[in-house]
């Protein structure tokens, strides 16, 4: 057996092939091979009825080839993670006249969904524009957080309270999963045209509660909380349920603003605090069963008008990686 491929059962497997053996079916698999869609996506790009779309889905769902994840009133498609999904798509002729153009219609769909983020981006833009002005360069925490995470690397990604999802473009090329979860669908869609843009196919987001992160324990290699705890009426139990999320030896880091008395972003942004203390952090952290490896401090640059400092704290899992345990645990969100 191949080391990447799962061992099936021969009722399994035979459900699988008789799923995706039919011509909608299998460029239904060939597409979201490329992208998550909608039910309203492919039946934009397949030019077939929804009842037709939905029930071949349901099919490829309860045949395990596809994932289904709800995002408010939608629902969106991804191929399985785990499973043969992959390796039966892996023969299609790229020049084949229905996959060229199904992918041409997929292209038409993004770039829709592109044009949506973008607008929606513009609207604000000038409100995000204000704050990041405010705080440390976005140049220098970026490259504070990946020397923070550079001693070692890791191979999974769990980014608590994504955004627009860049801490997903920044580790996506050097990870082989990597996972954003929000509870804005307007930013999830900034984050899907983001990670549509550069290309991940590897990295993706879903609608989600950082509070009860709907996923087995012991998931993760890396967790990152980044500008999201100010946000927050109870941090100390968002950093408890992160540090649910890793597996033994993996890493906690949050990203937050130093304590700082610019008080009307409690009004007009909706800031519950104004910034953290290292030791708050550190003590909810410790609380969390993890060990503290790491705190800095990034002040305002000097002359730069901006008065907000930034901080880092990371925490490691105390439990020690055993040798030849899963690589890649079931990060499935419960639908």
């Amino acid at each position: 057996m191949h080391p990447s491929r799962p061992e099936l059962p021969f009722t399994t497997l035979t459900a699988a092939l008789r799923a995706a053996g039919e011509p909608t079916r299998l460029r239904i698999l060939s597409l979201l091979s490329e992208a998550e869609l909608t039910v309203t996506d492919l039946v934009e790009i397949l030019r077939q009825s929804q009842p037709r779309i939905s029930r071949h889905l349901k099919l490829l769902v309860s045949a395990g080839l596809v994932q289904r994840f709800r995002e408010g009133s939608w629902a969106y498609f991804r191929l399985a993670e785990r499973g043969i999904a992959a390796d039966l798509i892996a023969p299609l002729d790229p020049l084949d006249i229905n996959v060229v153009r199904d992918q041409e219609r997929l292209a038409a769909v993004r770039a829709a969904r592109a044009a949506a983020a973008q607008a929606y981006f513009r609207r604000h833009a000038a409100e995000w524009d204000r704050i990041r002005n405010l705080h440390v360069a976005d140049e220098a925490v970026e490259g504070a957080i990946r020397a923070a995470l550079a001693d070692k690397p890791f191979r999974s990604l769990l980014d608590l309270g994504t955004g627009t999802g860049r801490m997903l473009e920044m580790f996506g090329p050097d990870i082989e999963h990597g996972l954003g979860l929000d509870l804005s669908p307007e930013m999830l869609a900034l984050a899907r045209a983001r990670l549509d843009r550069a290309r991940l196919k590897h990295c993706s987001v879903r609608q989600g509660d950082i509070y009860d992160i709907a996923m087995p324990p012991d998931a993760f290699d890396v967790v990152i909380v980044h500008q999201v705890l100010h946000f927050l009426d109870d941090s100390a139990r968002a950093v408890q349920e992160a540090a649910r999320m890793l597996r033994p030896g993996g890493r906690l880091l949050i990203v937050d603003f130093a304590p700082h008395n610019l008080d009307f972003l409690r009004d007009e942004q909706e800031h519950r605090r104004l910034g953290f203390g290292a030791e708050a952090v550190a003590h909810w952290i410790e609380a969390a069963g993890l060990e503290m490896r790491l705190q800095r401090s990034l002040p305002p640059e000097e002359g730069s008008g901006r008065e907000i400092g930034v901080s880092l704290w990371l925490g490691q899992d105390r439990r020690t990686l055993v040798a030849g345990a899963p690589a890649a645990p079931d990060t499935r969100l419960r639908a």
